[in-house]
């Protein structure tokens, strides 16, 4: 799949780390499974794992 920022490159499955905030706490999750590409370094999270991230702050 080709990249949808630059259009060069292409997707590559790799993990990232998520920063996020919540009220007035800083969360930072690791490993979190991503789509990065191998032209810009642009990073993407796929809809099933960005609804399990967002499932989490709802909990």
């Amino acid at each position: 799949m080709a990249c949808m920022s630059c259009k060069y490159g292409e997707m590559q499955e790799s993990v990232t780390t998520y920063f996020t905030q919540l009220n007035h706490c800083y969360i930072i999750i690791e490993n979190v499974p991503c789509l990065k590409c191998s032209q810009c370094g642009e990073e993407f999270l796929t809809s099933s794992v960005a609804e399990r991230l967002t499932v989490f702050w709802i909990i």
